[in-house]
């Protein structure tokens, strides 16, 4: 969208559910800071859920968006590789202390002062967008601004999901949207069965996920065909907790990827026993972005986008809060 002055859509009042563009400062930059020009940014879930209240921000305005794809327009005093025109990723994690234990043990993700990307600084939903140069990541060539912004969280967190469950030879991938469709094409890549489980009645969810090959499709209420040695739920419901266990082998192990879920209710033991295992994605890793998009330049990935107008971000949270996205939504901000 064309401005007279630098725009953003941002949350700017508490219970609203909506976001109202507002004019975006320009800060001077800081040490290790770099202003990126906005080409992209992706509309995840964790988005949904600061503006419908069920994350709360700290401050208000706030400018969301956690998936960015921009290019170098200005760099801060100390920065020593970035410049001016490289085109480079913003994702989740914005910055971390460095001295806490987790810092110093390549475990940033659990920094009790990170700060992240649309929840506890501005986002990508603007033209313009402030990152440390070391929490930025460069993008592979091969994917275009739209194509990219996906990987950035959807693939990302997708990425480190699967890596906690090492060995799993069959692997359930509950919600079947921005994160599923990618993730689902590492774990085939990988030689892994995949099974999809979307929301009932989302066939083209189903349709998605077949025409990349998984191995089985049906809705969350449905049996995989057989027992399943891991399972990532993207859906941000806990009642599937108890559900994905049920249809998990024994020793396997079913990963909670979301930043919020509803409550887990209770359940038997013996739906735990046999040595499976509950556990949690919590954020990402500057290890996890380069990683990733290492593997992403060498292995294509198909990605299924919606692209929006920077203008029309509410019109792209109302069709992901309502399931009309089939894979990922994007804002083109440029």
């Amino acid at each position: 969208m064309a401005a007279a002055a630098p725009y953003a859509m941002a949350l700017v009042h508490a219970g609203a559910h909506r976001l109202a563009p507002i004019a975006c400062p320009m800060p001077a930059l800081g040490p290790g800071q770099l202003r990126l020009r906005v080409q992209a940014c992706g509309v995840c879930r964790t988005d949904l859920h600061i503006v419908d209240g069920e994350l709360q921000t700290k401050t208000l305005p706030r400018v969301p968006g956690h998936e960015i794809v921009g290019r170098v327009v200005e760099v801060g005093p100390g920065c020593v590789s970035a410049k001016p025109g490289d085109r480079l990723g913003v994702p989740w994690l914005h910055g971390s202390c460095g001295r806490c234990d987790w810092c110093t043990s390549g475990r940033e993700n659990l920094c009790p002062d990170a700060v992240f990307t649309g929840w506890s600084v501005d986002g990508g939903y603007a033209q313009y967008a402030v990152v440390g140069e070391a929490d930025s990541v460069a993008i592979p060539p091969n994917y275009s601004d739209t194509q990219a912004a996906p990987l950035l969280c959807a693939g990302l967190i997708g990425w480190r999901a699967l890596r906690m469950l090492p060995g799993a030879a069959s692997v359930g991938l509950y919600g079947f949207g921005a994160a599923g469709h990618l993730v689902a094409q590492v774990a085939l890549a990988e030689g892994r069965r995949v099974y999809a489980f979307t929301r009932p009645g989302d066939d083209a969810a189903q349709a998605l996920a077949r025409s990349l090959g998984v191995h089985w499709a049906g809705d969350s209420t449905q049996a995989p065909p057989t027992a399943m040695h891991g399972a990532i739920l993207f859906a941000p419901v806990g009642a599937l907790v108890p559900t994905a266990l049920e249809h998990t082998a024994p020793g396997g192990t079913v990963v909670c990827a979301g930043i919020h879920m509803s409550d887990i209710p209770s359940f038997p033991y013996r739906t735990l026993w046999m040595e499976r295992c509950v556990r949690s994605v919590a954020n990402l890793t500057r290890r996890d972005g380069r990683d990733f998009m290492a593997w992403a330049a060498t292995h294509p990935l198909t990605l299924s986008t919606t692209v929006y107008p920077l203008a029309e971000a509410n019109a792209a949270l109302d069709d992901l809060r309502a399931g009309r996205v089939s894979g990922a939504a994007v804002l083109s901000c440029d």
